[in-house]
């Protein structure tokens, strides 16, 4: 097998692997990866609303359904939606103080999740692998 698609082939291995061990820290919480992202979207606006195209922009990975990920995060409410009177199609997103509360909570089970993922690198070697994947 030629270098280049050994590469990429065990570039997509080490992904899948990294998404399966941050969902299964999330299960708990059941709240899937781009649920997540866009709960911390939400917290880094602080106070601020965010649209759906904000969200959209911002997401680690884009998606069209990103109207479908505030739906399930409304209805666990973790997150409240206001619709601009004047204008029906302005939408503006917020987190709610459950979901900053959980949101923590989810921060902690992935901020462990990810040490375990790294535990067999050195930071020199962390720092050399980001400078190698910053060239993509």
């Amino acid at each position: 097998m030629p270098l280049e698609t050994r590469t990429l082939i065990h570039l997509t291995l080490v992904h899948n692997k990294l998404n399966e061990l941050t969902s299964n820290a999330l299960k708990p919480f059941d709240v899937s990866l781009q649920q997540f992202n866009v709960l911390r979207i939400l917290r880094g606006q602080q106070g601020k609303p965010a649209n759906l195209s904000t969200l959209n922009d911002r997401m680690v990975t884009k998606m069209s359904n990103t109207t479908r990920l505030v739906d399930k995060l409304l209805t666990k409410g973790y997150v409240i939606r206001n619709v601009c009177p004047s204008n029906r199609r302005k939408v503006e997103i917020l987190i709610t103080d459950e979901g900053s509360g959980v949101l923590s909570q989810m921060d902690k089970a992935v901020a462990e999740a990810e040490s375990n993922i790294v535990q067999h690198f050195t930071k020199e070697e962390l720092e050399q692998l980001n400078t190698l994947l910053d060239k993509f």
